[in-house]
């Protein structure tokens, strides 16, 4: 660890940050990851056979991706190589490929380290094929992408993605008691601060022991123990994990949809505030609920579109803060109303049928008829104009000749589709499609 402060310029013996000095020296000090490192776990089976593949460790920060792979190096006995994507090019991969096959000459490995592994470009990331290949390196990534969308499918067939777990409140509580043992003293927290502390952690050991250490410095001895709202005023709040670009952008987005879908207005409510609190586009936020309106509400409650689209012109008025509150009026709107995908279906089926039928033309009396020639080949011939009928409606065929007539909208007996189901039966039990079919 020595050299750590080295390169950055530190004597030893300086002092050195809580979250370094309670770094784990085994791997059976790392909290929080027993259904990895576990005996049944994928990374435990492997030490136990002591064969070390190429990993990718996928995991958000804080939770110990890079001590894992130090430890590992030690563990497999292997020489530890560190670079980080963001500050290597492909001279540092040239010389870190160099020094590994200066290691195996003299029969020694090398376990190579690569933090923010995604931020490689394509051609970068294929450089590493060879030498894993070649077992020059034991290539060990960290990312807190998802390496499906950000890692060339040749680099991740050689290596095994390993996922990491953002740590949970007991992990995180027995990182608080070890940083209370080395410091020989305890947090100053009232119980509720205590949880409150773990909470704004946010499955980040790392900055939970950053907060600790600020803990302790605002607070003078004799003073007694914070409460949540002295806790509040001696630490920063922290910005939620949130990246607009990234994978927890369309985990937040789905969650948000499929809970409007499932009715739940305040599950709702939490995912919109979630993406809101992380910067997310609110005018993004109110296009998926127009999306929602249509998709998954539909005729149970024609109001719902209404709504989606007001909010977004509210918000286009008012703008943040205020605006947002429109969303939050939609959200609840959306997740109450009554449910059904019958057009949503219906469209889906019926431009499957366009597609099947290909060209077929509308029969002769449903085309336009606007000139005398056209009249003469029998355009419009026949038609009945439906409010002219003693019902309002008529009986003569609108599907195309050579196409059997086809039910696509099948309504639901949600909300106000209910009474248009009953309407539609109504008029296919008179026989409004009796030519060429039944209808159904």
């Amino acid at each position: 660890m020595d050299d750590l402060f080295a390169a950055a310029g530190l004597e030893e013996g300086a002092p050195r940050p809580l979250a370094d000095r309670l770094r784990p020296t085994r791997i059976e000090e790392i909290v929080g990851q027993d259904s990895l490192l576990g005996p049944q776990g994928p990374l435990g089976r492997m030490l136990a056979r002591e064969r070390l593949s190429s990993l990718v460790l996928w995991g958000p920060p804080g939770v110990g991706k890079t001590t894992l792979a130090r430890l590992l190096a030690a563990r497999a006995d292997l020489a530890f190589e560190s670079l980080s994507a963001i500050f290597s090019g492909v001279a540092d991969l040239k010389k870190a490929f160099e020094r590994a096959r200066e290691r195996r000459s003299r029969g020694e490995g090398t376990l190579l380290f690569v933090d923010e592994i995604h931020r490689f470009n394509r051609a970068q990331q294929d450089s590493f094929l060879p030498v894993v290949e070649e077992g020059v390196v034991t290539l060990v990534g960290a990312t807190t992408e998802n390496p499906s969308f950000e890692l060339n499918g040749a680099l991740l067939s050689r290596c095994q993605v390993l996922v990491l777990e953002r740590l949970g409140d007991e992990a995180l509580e027995e990182l608080l008691v070890r940083a209370e043992r080395l410091e020989a003293r305890p947090l100053p927290l009232t119980p509720e601060a205590r949880s409150r502390l773990r909470a704004m952690a946010d499955g980040d050991g790392r900055y939970l022991l950053n907060l600790a250490e600020q803990v302790w410095a605002g607070v003078d001895d004799g003073e007694g123990d914070m409460d949540t709202a002295t806790l509040g005023q001696v630490l920063q709040r922290r910005v939620p994990l949130y990246d607009k670009a990234g994978e927890e952008h369309y985990n937040l987005i789905s969650a948000l949809h499929k809970s409007i879908r499932g009715s739940d207005p305040d599950a709702a409510l939490y995912w919109l505030a979630r993406m809101t609190e992380g910067g997310e586009d609110p005018l993004y936020l109110a296009r998926r609920l127009i999306r929602i309106a249509n998709e998954d509400i539909g005729l149970a409650d024609p109001t719902a579109v209404h709504a989606a689209l007001a909010a977004r012109e509210v918000y286009e008025t008012l703008g943040s803060p205020e605006g947002e509150l429109a969303l939050a009026q939609a959200v609840v709107h959306l997740a109450a109303a009554p449910k059904s995908v019958a057009v949503y279906r219906a469209w889906g089926a019926a431009r499957a049928a366009a597609r099947e039928t290909g060209s077929l033309p509308p029969p002769l009396h449903l085309r336009n008829a606007p000139t005398a020639l056209l009249r003469e080949q029998g355009y419009g011939a026949g038609y009945e104009y439906d409010p002219d009928t003693a019902t309002g409606r008529s009986s003569q065929r609108l599907f195309p000749e050579g196409m059997e007539e086809t039910v696509f909208y099948r309504p639901t007996d949600h909300g106000r589709e209910k009474a248009v189901r009953e309407r539609l039966a109504t008029w296919r039990a008179e026989g409004r499609r009796e030519h060429g079919g039944s209808g159904a």
